[in-house]
């Protein structure tokens, strides 16, 4: 049996424990994420992963983490959605003291990776990603993905037969049909499973990924992009070549097999792909765009609210609520960029953030008498002198126009990127945005006096 490395812990900003490691002494970081796998120690247990692991440390200095919730990871029952898991993961290259990795990502461990690297590019190289899938759930542009009904049948199995044979049969029947007499691959299986999480936390997982949608910020990502799958995966590689049009300049490559999981093909040719393409050295590149979620919020009826204050009530009034926005941003980790008489604009690194930051400010304005309204979007932004400019923050001025007082609109990149992370949203309409192409579909933020402190 493969001898367990040591495992560490790195402690976050909100004081949850995550449980890593670092194996190998090779000249590359390599943070490695294996999707729904998640103890540090188990997966070394389990001979596929492990020999896959060895491999991998063999010429890098190999980084692994139990996501929060899971595995040897504190922080309850509840997964972290992608901007969580962003900031997790911060937290653990700090402790390694990584400071530009490669991040290789398997199914939805490479989609959180992949907004991690165009939210943070300064801080990541290269990015490969292993069976690449933008989504979970079917819609006619992307037909690869689940049914709902299909995705309910699949929580209820999970709920009943997690960590049992059963279920570890059914999965090698469906992604690596050819072992699916491998009584001893499905035993191992079920047990590594207990270890990696709970029934109920299987379930929610699955929820949140069902509910993610990244197609619409791959676009942001410029690092080097390596997108790996197999010809005769049963799911076909024609998913991936679609994700392959969606990140600029990725690179597909196609290995024998018809294993899906990664762990369960040829490894070897795998791990020889990878190294391939991470031996070219490449020159450090200064990153000119990057992804980013744009809030923008201005007092509703600001004319009538002055004209009865007076220039001297309204001044101690705008200065009260200039206060309270900054203390907000503050609290929720945004930037301010602009600030033009009664509006702000401001960036965060994850939408999550930015939207509960507006529902704080929609409520504590309303303690000087007055209402706001607030826009949020993510996408692209071109850094123009240290600040995020260009037409992700166009749309996000337009979003916030369509708010009525004391809503908080979100655009619907924004609700794919929040799976998980407990806010609500009703359905706001279709709205034509000035100056914006095509019709773009908004939603309201519920709830707005519930406020996370």
């Amino acid at each position: 049996m493969t001898e367990v490395p040591e495992t560490r812990y790195a402690t976050t900003e909100d004081g949850v424990s995550l449980a890593y490691q670092v194996v190998g002494e090779g000249p590359i970081d390599l943070a490695v994420d294996m999707a729904i796998l998640g103890n540090v120690e188990i997966v070394w247990t389990f001979e596929p992963v492990a020999d896959l692991l060895e491999r991998l440390s063999s010429f890098s200095r190999l980084i692994l983490h139990d996501r929060r919730g899971t595995g040897l990871s504190g922080g309850g029952s509840s997964l972290p959605d992608l901007e969580t898991r962003s900031r997790d993961l911060l937290t653990v290259l700090d402790a390694c003291r990584a400071s530009r990795p490669v991040l290789f990502g398997s199914t939805t461990g490479g989609a959180a990776f992949a907004i991690f690297a165009a939210t943070y590019p300064d801080r990541v190289s290269s990015l490969v990603w292993f069976g690449p899938m933008a989504k979970a759930t079917w819609s006619p542009d992307y037909p690869w993905g689940e049914t709902v009904e299909e995705q309910r049948r699949f929580a209820e199995q999970a709920k009943e037969q997690w960590g049992t044979v059963e279920l570890a049969h059914s999965f090698v029947a469906q992604n690596a049909p050819a072992r699916v007499n491998d009584e001893a691959l499905a035993s191992e299986l079920a047990r590594v499973c207990r270890h990696f999480m709970a029934p109920s936390t299987a379930v929610e997982f699955a929820r949140t990924w069902d509910e993610t949608d990244v197609s619409h910020a791959l676009g942001a990502l410029r690092c080097p992009t390596l997108l790996i799958d197999r010809e005769g995966s049963p799911f076909g590689p024609d998913e991936a070549r679609h994700v392959q049009t969606l990140i600029p300049g990725a690179e597909l490559k196609l290995l024998q097999g018809e294993d899906f999981p990664m762990f369960l093909g040829d490894r070897g040719a795998l791990v020889d792909v990878i190294r391939g393409f991470l031996g070219v050295e490449r020159p450090l590149v200064v990153p000119d765009t990057i992804l980013s979620t744009v809030l923008f919020t201005d007092i509703v009826g600001s004319t009538e609210r002055q004209a009865a204050l007076g220039d001297r009530g309204w001044k101690d009034l705008v200065l009260q609520h200039h206060a309270i926005v900054r203390e907000a941003l503050g609290r929720w980790r945004g930037v301010e960029n602009d600030t033009a008489g009664d509006g702000f604009y401001a960036t965060f690194d994850g939408p999550a953030r930015a939207i509960r930051c507006a529902l704080e400010i929609v409520e504590r304005i309303r303690e000087l008498g007055v209402e706001i309204r607030a826009g949020v979007h993510t996408g692209e932004c071109e850094i123009i002198e240290d600040k995020c400019g260009g037409i992700t923050v166009s749309i996000g001025a337009r979003v916030a126009s369509k708010a009525g007082r004391s809503e908080v609109l979100v655009s619907q990149t924004v609700k794919d990127l929040v799976a998980g992370s407990g806010l609500a949203f009703e359905d706001a309409g279709e709205h034509e945005l000035k100056g914006v192409p095509d019709r773009w579909r908004l939603y309201r933020v519920k709830d707005p006096a519930r406020v996370d402190r």
